[in-house]
């Protein structure tokens, strides 16, 4: 039998730092291996919202997780590996572009404190809700942590750039 993965007992959510793009690009393709995206799309994620962007950490140089998220309009989510250019003028929701934990990282509430704090940013920008592209079988998953399917028949194109199962869920701030 494989050995356990280390746990994360001590980490913690922080600010995303550029610093920080060469181990997140690694959980990425270890996390969401069929999704990947290009380090740029990263750095513009952080550059545009810095507030929106966390490592999960151990206060050294390890990380565990990370999060991208950004005010967005629910109605274009933005596309599979694509720059945003810009945010949007009048955006109509906080838009939770990715979360990655690796294993050690699971099952230890990083998720909800994850979770709790992009609803927190939503709520202090003046939005109702979180919007994301659900992609593969995680549906079940973001259904259980309260995000129901958004019916927005604009955004089918891009979903299509994720995967054929990919769907826009929303849940209130």
């Amino acid at each position: 039998m494989p050995p356990a993965p280390p746990r994360a007992a001590a980490a913690h959510w922080r600010a995303m730092a550029r610093r920080d793009l060469p181990r997140i690009m690694a959980i990425a393709a270890q996390v969401h291996p069929a999704y990947p995206e290009d380090e740029a799309v990263f750095a513009e994620r952080l550059a545009l919202c810095p507030a929106g962007c966390l490592v999960l950490g151990d206060g050294g140089d390890t990380l565990h997780g990370y999060v991208l998220s950004h005010p967005w309009r629910s109605a274009a989510p933005p596309a599979l590996n694509a720059a945003l250019g810009a945010l949007p003028a009048r955006p109509d929701c906080w838009y939770l572009h990715d979360i990655a934990l690796l294993p050690g990282a699971r099952g230890q509430g990083a998720a909800g404190a994850a979770l709790a704090r992009v609803a927190e940013l939503a709520a202090r920008s003046g939005l109702d809700r979180v919007v994301l592209v659900a992609t593969g079988s995680a549906a079940a998953y973001w259904t259980r942590a309260g995000f129901a399917a958004l019916d927005e028949p604009a955004a089918a194109a891009i979903l299509a750039t994720y995967d054929p199962d990919a769907r826009l869920m929303t849940r209130p701030v």
